[in-house]
């Protein structure tokens, strides 16, 4: 369907929530343009869990974070457990604040809600001319190496670089798919193209299904994944004065308090924008350079973005059904 009724929609739901209508528009955007983007498990598939949160009033659609500590660039938010992908972007629009006055800025935001699509947050400095770098904890849903029993998260890591020729943007879990794969996966009654957990014989498996019932993801590196997760928890929980993975509720639907860290760099400050620009298009143009089909990060998601707009963005009966039940727009 066109993006612009998929957006429209969302934002009238989101009304009949009390959400206000700027802050409405906003949170409608984000689940679109991830859903427009290919991420629809973090877009319009994830939309009906989040308006049940807010119905249970683990989300609160009016708290707004709040500034509770800073330090030169460095600053503490609590989130209030209002919506994450608001609170999110508005942390990111403040670390990217603090950049352009100092040339790095990090804001460490505690108590918040999960932020959806995580990529949106890099996009967001590369669109403002910033490298970005954000992270956030999760519940535990991911074995440590050497366990069976989930105790780290997934933890996603963005990293984004801009560039002229689109933007460079890496987003991924710790886990090798992300829960909201391979819930696409299984839905989809699609193998996983590798490996991406266990199934209740201990066997690495490509049967998303399998994996969701015994909640084993395999950590991306395997020991490596591992580790960087623990690392990327104890930062987020230590910088904004939050909860660590073992703090938060095992259940998806009563996962809030997470702790997140918004990292903006102005390039500029220190050199000259076309000298960056060279040394980043040089960079990609080596990686394309050899033999293989190779992908930068976000070269997918700008060619599926292309298409959405021009031929609509693709969307599950089930759930767009759901979405527009009666009551509900």
């Amino acid at each position: 369907m066109p993006f612009d009724e998929l957006h429209d929609t969302l934002r009238r739901v989101l009304l009949t929530t009390g959400m206000a209508r700027d802050r409405a528009d906003l949170c409608a955007r984000l689940f679109a343009e991830a859903s427009r983007d290919g991420v629809a498990s973090h877009g319009l598939n994830r939309f009906p869990r989040f308006l049940r949160m807010i119905g249970r009033g683990i989300v609160d659609v009016h708290a707004v974070a709040a500034k509770t500590a800073s330090a030169g660039a460095l600053e503490r938010w609590d989130g209030r457990q209002g919506p994450g992908n608001l609170n999110a972007h508005a942390s990111m629009a403040r670390a990217i604040e603090l950049a352009r006055g100092h040339g790095i800025g990090c804001v460490a935001l505690s108590n918040t809600n999960h932020w959806m699509r995580g990529g949106a947050y890099g996009w967001q400095a590369a669109e403002g001319g910033l490298i970005g770098i954000c992270w956030t904890n999760t519940l535990a849903n991911v074995p440590p190496w050497g366990s069976t029993e989930p105790r780290i998260g997934n933890n996603p890591l963005v990293i984004a670089v801009p560039r002229g020729d689109g933007h460079v943007v890496l987003d991924m879990a710790m886990s090798q798919f992300s829960v909201g794969a391979l819930t696409s996966y299984a839905a989809r009654g699609e193998a996983l193209p590798v490996d991406g957990g266990y199934d209740a014989a201990g066997s690495l498996t490509r049967d998303a299904a399998a994996i969701e019932a015994t909640g084993r993801l395999l950590p991306i590196g395997f020991w490596k994944g591992s580790g960087l997760s623990l690392m990327l928890d104890l930062l987020a929980a230590a910088l904004s004065g939050g909860r660590a993975t073992h703090e938060i509720a095992a259940d998806p639907e009563l996962e809030t308090a997470l702790s997140q860290v918004f990292i903006a760099i102005d390039p500029s400050s220190l050199s000259p924008q076309a000298g960056t620009e060279r040394v980043i298009d040089a960079a990609i143009a080596h990686l394309h350079a050899g033999d293989g089909n190779v992908r930068h990060p976000a070269q997918r998601t700008l060619e599926t973005r292309e298409r959405s707009l021009r031929e609509g963005v693709p969307v599950d009966a089930a759930i767009w059904a759901e979405v527009k039940a009666p009551g509900v727009t």
